[in-house]
């Protein structure tokens, strides 16, 4: 799925491989609780950006994001808790955390760019 819309396009992609996390975790019978924490977070990134480009004002474009920007704060923090919890391979956690730093950075950029 391209949109032509780069953060919106990385966050797809971001929570499509967050829902293939989480079947691959629950296989492994890792806790429930911290598969559905990251599910949930991981996903919220992309549904949140969707929202704000619905927004009905800039004031409200800009409050998505920010939600967007703390969802992916979250994930960040249950990756890093799988992670250095052995429960997932380095590998594959450090591409994970890779990606959240990136729709990091894209949100706080066009966060601080919508501001202005």
């Amino acid at each position: 799925m391209k949109t032509n819309n780069l953060i919106v396009d990385k966050s797809f992609v971001f929570s499509v491989r967050i829902v293939k996390l989480f079947s691959h975790l629950r296989s492994k019978k890792v806790e429930r609780e911290l598969c559905a924490q990251l599910l949930k977070s991981g996903t919220s990134i992309g549904a949140n950006i969707e929202e704000a480009l619905g927004g009905s004002s800039k004031k409200d474009f800009i409050y998505k994001l920010e939600i967007a920007y703390r969802e992916a704060r979250e994930t960040k923090y249950w990756l890093r808790v799988l992670n250095e919890s052995d429960l997932f391979e380095k590998k594959l956690a450090d591409s994970f955390i890779i990606d959240c730093d990136e729709l990091l950075k894209l949100l706080t950029a066009i966060i601080n760019s919508s501001k202005k």
